[in-house]
């Protein structure tokens, strides 16, 4: 089925949150696995007890505070490796099937857009260094709202903008709340669970599931 926007979220869906800790791997140790992981779940834990609070930091505030506390959590690695890793996260690698995936959905005359939790200077760094820039057409980033997904509003910044009815937006994500919170608000929602995690939320189910964009 063809739809009007493809919408994208960024971080884990288009660009590997990872990549930015397993380029400094050797640096970081043996523990650099489980480091990218607390690094990543604090980041997120922090835009959500956030928007609860009303307390809005943007993102990038929120990536220096997640690997902050990773850095006291694991212990004994580095000091001095803060500012490459945040450097690395300017410019994470996209996934290998991203570009071919968004131009053919380019091609069939819909919108490509990014809808993320990300702040604008991160994303257009991201999308820069991918040279995604000539094929998405809009970076939608919650930083308008000072809020956080899932907020309904989030979502509406997408119909808004392009005065399109929910279900005419296709929204892809590899985060299963995003999804969830997604598939509430009346989107076609497209699962990409590159980690075969088992699924939740089951009252909120995607349309799809797929290992990668690949088959979108």
């Amino acid at each position: 089925m063809s739809h009007a926007a493809y919408v994208f979220d960024a971080y884990g869906t288009l660009f590997d949150v990872h990549a930015a800790v397993r380029r400094h791997a050797g640096d970081v140790g043996p523990n650099y696995q489980i480091f990218s992981e607390i690094w990543r779940a604090k980041q997120l834990e922090y835009s959500w007890t956030r928007a609860l609070m009303g307390a809005y930091a943007d993102f990038w505030q929120l990536t220096e505070q997640a690997l902050d506390y990773t850095f006291k959590r694991i212990g004994g690695i580095d000091p001095t490796l803060r500012q490459k890793l945040l450097d690395a996260y300017w410019k994470l690698d996209c996934y290998p099937e991203v570009p071919a995936v968004l131009k053919a959905l380019k091609q069939r005359g819909a919108h490509i857009a990014i809808l993320s939790n990300g702040s604008p200077a991160m994303l257009a760094s991201a999308v820069k260094n991918a040279a995604l820039d000539t094929v998405i057409d809009d970076i939608f980033s919650v930083d308008a709202l000072k809020t956080y997904k899932t907020a309904p509003a989030v979502y509406d910044l997408v119909t808004t903008n392009y005065r399109l009815y929910p279900n005419a937006v296709s929204f892809q994500s590899s985060n299963r709340w995003d999804i969830a919170g997604a598939t509430k608000f009346g989107f076609r929602t497209v699962w990409i669970n590159r980690s075969d995690m088992p699924d939740e939320y089951f009252d909120l189910g995607p349309a799809l599931i797929l290992p990668s964009l690949e088959s979108l």
